[in-house]
């Protein structure tokens, strides 16, 4: 492939060159994956207001984000595996976000770890924490994310149990795969993927293997991450996590705006309106539809940011219009992850800062900040059609 113009064409290439169960893990949601869907088609219900005849110079997409700088709103958000997409995933990943000035958030369920990403960049990341019933592995794993110079902590609430995914199941999905005769096959067939994973001993959940008690290889691995999850995660819990932590906050996984409320008056620095991709939840509302009503019930009390979804700058603009302060990717640079590496999550962020830019310029705005509602052609029934209280 030539010439990359568009989200579409990294993830072609991502599917070509990345092993089937790495590939699926990533672009795919939860049972009958409608919301995972929902996610996308229902941004393209969205219009945007085209004007002409106006000013389109020195045009603006800078901003901030938890007053941190940036240099678009769109942050790389935190995927588990990363590293399995790519040999050293997490590495080129961050690079490529600190070069371009935009937030890298770290997973918990990384392969990299966070004194390997802390090692390999120049710049804070953010964090991203599960919470694990470990009370031991829980305090270490805060105190490492300090130790590293965190900028801020994203606790994700909305994976107290997990979703299943039907693709992961068939497909065997493990860290590192497991040499059946399907994977061997597929393997064969992936030699660029291969010939990275040969020259890195980054291989298995970084953050876990020699930090977890008990946790010595592979079956021993999957075995506590299954346990692991904590199912009895509630707003006491955040608050000690809070406590522990004593930096810059981010509630990731809020929904419904009740939730939004209690998160708002919590104290957070911003929560992110997100459904997990769709791969938690099926059959729950997409982001996009959510994020208006959460946006009206908190106000300018927190910065609401929103993920989900986002294939594009223009979806990035729709956001915005709709009331999000910014925004993350997840699918769309792991797609040019896969596709080229650090190479390829830089050009996924080109790719959408060029069709951010245009498409401001052509709904006659200039500056980011001055994105709102009057930008889009919003259908009947859109924000209403499932009344929410």
């Amino acid at each position: 492939m030539g010439v990359i113009t568009s989200i579409e064409d990294l993830k072609r290439l991502h599917r070509a060159r990345t092993p089937k169960m790495f590939y699926d893990y990533a672009e795919s949601g939860s049972y009958t994956e409608q919301t995972f869907r929902e996610n996308t088609t229902d941004f393209a219900k969205l219009k945007l207001r085209q004007k002409v005849a106006v000013d389109m110079s020195d045009r603006k997409l800078g901003g901030d984000m938890i007053g941190m700088p940036v240099t678009m709103p769109v942050g790389l958000a935190p995927v588990g595996m990363t590293g399995m997409q790519h040999a050293d995933g997490e590495i080129h990943a961050a690079r490529a976000a600190e070069k371009f000035g935009v937030p890298y958030t770290l997973s918990t369920m990384s392969i990299c770890s966070i004194e390997d990403v802390a090692a390999h960049t120049t710049k804070p990341f953010m964090f991203q924490l599960y919470v694990m019933k470990d009370q031991d592995f829980l305090s270490a794993i805060i105190e490492r994310a300090k130790a590293a110079n965190c900028s801020a902590l994203v606790l994700t609430l909305d994976l107290q149990i997990l979703g299943q995914r039907h693709k992961d199941l068939k497909n065997g999905l493990s860290t590192p795969p497991k040499m059946t005769l399907p994977t061997m096959l597929d393997l064969s067939t992936r030699w660029r993927w291969g010939m990275g994973m040969l020259k890195t001993k980054r291989r298995f959940f970084g953050n876990i293997v020699g930090h977890a008690k008990g946790v010595g290889d592979t079956s021993s691995l999957m075995d506590w991450t299954h346990k692991q999850f904590d199912p009895k995660l509630d707003w006491d819990k955040v608050a000690r996590i809070r406590e522990m932590w004593g930096g810059k906050l981010i509630l990731k996984g809020i929904l419904d705006p009740e939730d939004a409320r209690i998160a708002s008056d919590f104290g957070a620095d911003a929560i992110i309106v997100s459904n997990h991709g769709g791969r938690q939840l099926d059959g729950a509302l997409s982001s996009i539809r959510m994020l208006p009503h959460i946006v009206k019930a908190v106000g300018d009390r927190v910065e609401v940011h929103m993920d989900s979804g986002i294939r594009s700058g223009q979806d990035v603009l729709k956001a915005l219009a709709l009331g999000a302060h910014a925004t993350w990717i997840g699918r769309a640079y792991i797609h040019g992850l896969g596709a080229m590496g650090e190479a390829g999550v830089t050009t996924a962020l080109e790719v959408i800062r060029k069709e951010l830019d245009i498409s401001m310029a052509l709904c006659g705005e200039r500056d980011l900040k001055n994105v709102g509602p009057q930008n889009l052609l919003i259908p009947r029934g859109f924000t209403d059609e499932y009344p929410i209280a």
